[in-house]
C-alpha cells in the first residue's frame, strides 16, 4: 500500500506549492532531487524517494545510506532503515540522523534522512540505496536504486541564482503590467476625449442649421406680409 505523503513529515510547503509536488502531496509519487545546500548548526533533509514503478504489486525494501567525507575516496555506511527500524551506524552522526521517510510501511518509497545539528564536517557525497522486493505469486523480483547527493555546507543561507532571477522576473513583469494598464488608460481617455469633442462640433453645427433654417422663415414670412 502506498502511503500519501502529504502526511509524512517530509512533504514541505515547498513540495505543495511547485508543480512537480502537486503528485507528491497525494497519493502519487514523484521523485523529486534533494536539496544540496545545507546550513551549520541548523538541520537538513536530505531527500532521497524511489518510486515503485508497479504499484499493484506487493513489495518491501530497505534503505541504506552512506557517506564519502570530502578529500576521502570511499563511502562510509551511516544509516540503515528495515523492518521500520532505523540503525545509525557511523559515531560521527550519533543522536544526528533521523529517519525522514515512509512511516508505518515496509513498502518504502520515501527513504529520507534528516541531519540534525549540520557541521562543516558534513560536507561530502551522500549515497542513498534502495533494495526492494517485489512479490509475485509465483517468484520475487529483487530491484535495487542508488541516489547520490552531493552537500555543501554553508556559514548562512544564500539566495540561489534560479531565486534571484525568479524574484527579478516578477518585478518585470508587474512593471509590464503597470505600463500596459498606464498606456490602456491614456489611449481610453484620448478616445472619450475625442468622442467628446466629436459630439460637440455636431451638436454646434446642428444648432447652427436650425438657427439659420429659423431666420429664413422669419425673412420669408416678413416679405410676404
Amino acid at each position: 500500500m502506498q502511503m500519501p505523503l502529504s502526511k509524512l513529515p517530509g512533504c514541505s510547503v515547498r513540495e505543495k506549492l511547485l508543480g512537480v509536488a502537486a503528485g507528491l502531496c497525494h497519493s502519487a509519487c514523484v521523485e523529486v532531487e534533494s536539496d544540496t545546500e545545507a546550513v551549520a548548526n541548523k538541520g537538513f533533509k536530505m531527500r532521497c524517494i524511489s518510486c515503485k514503478m508497479k504499484n499493484e504489486v506487493p513489495a518491501t525494501a530497505t534503505v541504506d545510506w552512506y557517506f564519502m567525507a570530502k578529500g576521502e575516496s570511499k563511502f562510509t555506511h551511516i544509516y540503515s532503515y528495515e523492518d521500520e527500524v532505523g540503525d545509525i551506524t557511523d559515531e560521527r552522526f550519533y543522536e544526528r540522523l533521523d529517519w525522514n521517510g515512509s512511516k508505518r510501511t515496509q513498502d518504502l518509497q520515501d527513504g529520507s534522512l534528516y541531519i540534525l545539528n549540520v557541521t562543516f564536517n558534513d560536507i561530502g557525497t551522500y549515497r542513498c540505496f534502495f533494495n526492494r522486493i517485489l512479490t509475485f505469486p509465483n517468484y520475487e523480483f529483487h530491484t535495487n536504486a542508488t541516489k547520490i547527493i552531493h552537500i555543501n555546507v554553508v556559514p548562512r543561507l544564500t539566495r540561489g541564482m534560479a531565486s534571484i532571477l525568479s524574484e527579478v522576473m516578477m518585478y518585470v513583469f508587474l512593471i509590464a503590467v503597470q505600463f500596459w494598464l498606464l498606456v490602456e488608460m491614456v489611449y481610453c481617455y484620448r478616445k472619450i476625449a475625442a468622442s467628446g469633442e466629436e459630439a460637440l462640433r455636431d451638436s454646434a453645427a446642428e444648432y447652427l442649421a436650425i438657427t439659420l433654417e429659423i431666420k429664413e422663415n422669419c425673412a420669408g414670412v416678413q416679405v410676404s406680409e
